[in-house]
C-alpha cells in the first residue's frame, strides 16, 4: 500500500492485510439513487437537476460522506446484507486488481497516453461518462481512477501510514476530513494512482465526487 514515486502522504510503502470484501463493479449511478430517494424522501443532491449530470448511467455526484453512507445503510436494510463505503485500504486493493507495483488501474500507462484520455480529459470535458464505457481492471471493476472521485470510510491523516496496522487498517478514530481515492473528470493527474491519496470535509457536495459500495463476505 501506498507509492515511492507519491506525496508523502503515501509513504511509507506497507503491506497490509485485507480481509475478504466485495465491491460493486460500478459506481453508484443516478438511476440507483433515484430509487434510493424515491423509497427514503431523502433531499435530491447537489447538481442533481444539472443537465450535465442527467443520464441515468452517470455517477451519481453531489453527494456528501453522509448521503453516501445514509445510502449504503438503506441497502443493507433493504437487502439484507451489511454494505458500506470502502477503506482506503480496500479501495487501493481492488484498484490494483491483483497487480502490485504498477501505477494506474490500467496499469503503468500515463493518463495523457491513456486510450480514454480525449474522451475524459481532453478538450471541453464537463462532466462523467456514463459508468462501465472502457475496459474493466483484472478484478472486473470499471473507472478505478477515473470518472469520480469515491468516497471512503476512513477518517483521513497524512501522517497516518507511519502507525497504520498490518491487519484491515481502517484510518484514524477522528478527523475533520474524510479519505477518498481515484481521479475525476475535473482532476486526473495527481490523483488517478492506485496508491494516490485525496480528502475533503464530509459535508462538501463536489460535481466530481461520487461513491461505489462494497459489502461483507458472508
Amino acid at each position: 500500500m501506498g507509492c515511492d514515486q507519491g506525496r508523502d502522504e503515501e509513504q511509507p510503502v506497507h503491506r497490509v492485510w485485507v480481509d475478504e470484501f466485495e465491491m460493486a463493479a460500478l459506481q453508484v449511478r443516478r438511476r440507483d439513487y433515484a430509487i434510493f430517494l424515491q423509497a427514503t424522501q431523502n433531499p435530491e443532491p447537489r447538481y442533481w437537476r444539472s443537465p450535465e449530470f442527467s443520464d441515468p448511467e452517470h455517477p451519481v455526484v453531489g453527494v456528501n460522506w453522509m448521503e453516501a453512507s445514509a445510502y449504503c445503510a438503506w441497502l443493507s436494510d433493504l437487502t439484507g446484507r451489511h454494505y458500506r463505503l470502502p477503506t482506503e485500504a480496500e479501495w487501493e486493493r481492488a484498484a490494483r486488481g491483483g497487480r502490485e507495483g504498477e501505477l494506474y488501474a490500467w496499469g503503468n500507462t500515463p493518463p495523457e497516453a491513456h486510450a480514454a484520455y480525449q474522451r475524459r480529459w481532453g478538450g471541453e470535458v464537463t462532466g462523467p461518462l456514463p459508468v462501465g464505457q472502457d475496459q474493466p481492471n483484472p478484478f472486473g471493476l470499471f473507472d478505478m481512477g477515473e470518472n469520480v472521485h469515491e468516497w471512503c470510510l476512513d477518517w483521513f491523516d497524512k501522517e497516518y501510514y507511519a502507525v497504520s496496522p498490518e491487519r484491515n487498517p481502517r484510518g484514524p478514530r477522528a478527523g475533520v476530513r474524510r479519505a477518498s481515492r481515484g481521479g475525476s473528470w475535473r482532476h486526473h493527474i495527481k490523483v488517478s494512482r492506485c496508491g494516490a491519496r485525496s480528502s475533503i470535509p464530509p459535508a462538501f457536495q463536489y460535481a466530481d465526487y461520487g461513491f461505489r459500495v462494497v459489502r461483507d463476505v458472508l
